[in-house]
């Protein structure tokens, strides 16, 4: 990719930016007196805050370069990672999983399951999500890196460790608030970079209507441009595979796993001042979320028509926003765009390293390395981590560098970590009988169906169901769908771990009923407070009322664009 021509207005513009994003570190940094003000934000902040701060949080490279290179890659289907592959699982997160949550007061995602289960199952699924949100940060430091390359000209390596250092200070410097502050702002920087370049690219070729027409001369070709032609099982004209793939593999495991389990996530609902607020942070952030494939996947099929031979060479489907960057925008625009991908990637590292910290302090090193620590020393082991989880996330961001669709290299990741916990929670949520070693064993065994699927079945697929992997690359070749084989994958694992869930379950001994208190569907707290007694908020604070008006603009959008 060639160095974008920036000017000394533009430098000005990011300049003010960093300045503007290390303040809020600072300012936020008054407020951290305890390990919770650091890793939870002392469970203080408004919804609309929280709501904001929980959408900018998935703002990051997954968003911005990674729905660009699907749109890109794969045509407007990728629209079914928003009104499928998100929408419904924010709402589900909102109304249903974060009563359980937020009224346990538990501090992290496997401190559910320790309180379900047992210490293997809280012990496996800390290690494993620790894991993936390294590997999640690395992701939007590379991306970082690939805006930063494209500024200086500089190698990838320096660009990722000066990227590295930016998120470090005021992740360190203000914890949990300093990031959700910084990503609410985040939130605006981002639009006011990519809706320019949506507009003045549409402009550029005539139009919606002429877009269309020269997306149908690609390789996408006429499937391109469908988000449900050819899924009938068997049949995979459409580019993101058959429905069971779309529906199953990404609109319910990949979906639901990552928005009701990825604690990168649910620690923004967490630190929300109280249940009600905590309820309404996914359903705030599903607004936006619907609306956002207008500023992804257009400048994706824009990329795919006007750059030629993208996606030819590694890398180049993540280049794709940047290089439409480059070409439409004029100098002083182009300051405040790069300063939204900037924003974006920051915003998803941040999220990924403060979660990380949170879980590595509370969950591994207080609950089985050093416990019953006064306050101060866990605030000082959360700074520490976070130190580490940065440069950690510098070496796995090199691991993100050699995928030419980083969004592919994402859903092979929470194929892996994500679908077997959410088989684990929706069993444990609603079925008490579910028992405490069957916890360990289950995620064991969704890991292991992912691995097998990926690694063992995947690549002799196109054997097993000729053509039915097969997609045409934009140079004409014939190449394997990954997004497909991800899906599947995902299904894989959901499936191996409910099974095994079950199986166990059946042959080991429950806990006591009274053991799963706040924690299981329909077994009541007795120290909850009394409904009766607890203030309803007003109609247009109710959770079902939003998220039914979210879910009813998905309906209708899905049969705008059938």
């Amino acid at each position: 990719m060639d160095k974008l021509d920036v000017n000394w207005f533009d430098y000005g513009l990011l300049i003010i930016y960093f300045v503007l994003v290390i303040a809020i570190g600072l300012l936020a940094r008054r407020a951290v007196a305890t390990s919770e003000d650091f890793l939870l934000s002392g469970r203080s902040l408004p919804a609309w805050v929280t709501g904001l701060a929980f959408i900018s949080a998935n703002l990051g490279a997954i968003e911005i370069l990674g729905m660009a290179a699907n749109g890109a890659e794969y045509g407007i289907s990728t629209v079914h990672y928003y009104w499928i592959g998100a929408v419904p699982a924010m709402v589900f997160l909102g109304i249903v999983m974060m009563p359980f949550y937020y009224g346990s007061r538990v501090r992290s995602v496997p401190e559910y399951l320790l309180r379900r289960f047992n210490q293997p199952t809280h012990l496996f699924n800390g290690l494993t999500f620790a894991v993936a949100a390294l590997l999640n940060a690395g992701v939007n430091l590379y991306a970082m890196a690939v805006i930063i390359q494209a500024l200086l000209g500089w190698p990838v390596w320096l660009s990722i460790v000066v990227a590295a250092g930016f998120v470090l200070v005021y992740i360190t410097l203000g914890g949990l608030s300093g990031a959700i502050y910084n990503e609410v702002l985040q939130f605006f920087v981002i639009l006011a970079g990519l809706i320019p370049l949506v507009i003045v690219g549409l402009h550029s070729v005539g139009g919606w209507g002429a877009l269309e027409d020269r997306v149908r001369q690609t390789a996408l070709g006429a499937p391109g441009l469908s988000t449900w032609h050819g899924t009938n099982v068997g049949n995979w004209t459409n580019p993101l595979g058959d429905w069971i793939g779309i529906v199953m593999g990404l609109g319910f495991v990949l979906s639901f796993g990552y928005w009701t389990t990825n604690f990168a996530e649910v620690q923004r609902a967490l630190s929300a001042k109280d249940l009600s607020a905590a309820q309404r942070t996914p359903l705030i952030g599903a607004f936006p979320k619907i609306f956002i494939p207008a500023l992804t996947v257009i400048p994706g099929l824009l990329a795919i028509v006007l750059i030629p031979h993208l996606g030819t060479t590694g890398g180049a489907y993540n280049t794709a926003i940047p290089q439409l960057m480059g070409r439409f925008l004029p100098n002083g625009s182009l300051g405040v765009a790069l300063a939204g991908l900037l924003a974006a990637f920051m915003a998803g590292m941040a999220a990924n390293v403060s979660s990380f910290n949170t879980v590595f302090t509370y969950d591994i090193w207080q609950g089985y390395v050093r416990r019953q620590r006064d306050d101060k020393y866990y605030l000082n082991v959360g700074r520490i981590v976070t130190v580490l989880g940065v440069l950690a996330g510098i070496g796995t961001a090199f691991i993100a560098s050699g995928f030419s669709n980083i969004m592919n290299y994402i859903q092979l990741l929470f194929g892996f970590f994500n679908a077997p916990v959410f088989a684990t929670f929706i069993i444990a949520m609603f079925w008490k009988r579910a028992t405490p070693w069957a916890g360990i064993s289950g995620l064991a065994a969704g890991t292991a169906g992912a691995a097998a699927f990926q690694f063992l079945i995947a690549p002799h697929w196109g054997y097993m169901f000729p053509g039915q992997t097969i997609h045409l690359n934009p140079d004409g070749s014939a190449g394997v769908n990954a997004q497909i084989v991800n899906f599947y994958a995902a299904i894989t694992a959901f499936v191996a771990d409910a099974v095994v869930t079950v199986i166990v379950t059946l042959l080991t001994t429950p806990k006591p009923v009274a053991q799963l208190a706040g924690l299981v569907w329909g077994v009541a707290d007795p120290n909850a407070p009394d409904p009766s007694t607890v203030k309803k908020p007003p109609l247009w604070e109710s959770p079902k009322l939003l998220g039914g008006l979210a879910i009813l603009i998905v309906l209708v959008l899905s049969i705008i664009f059938l």
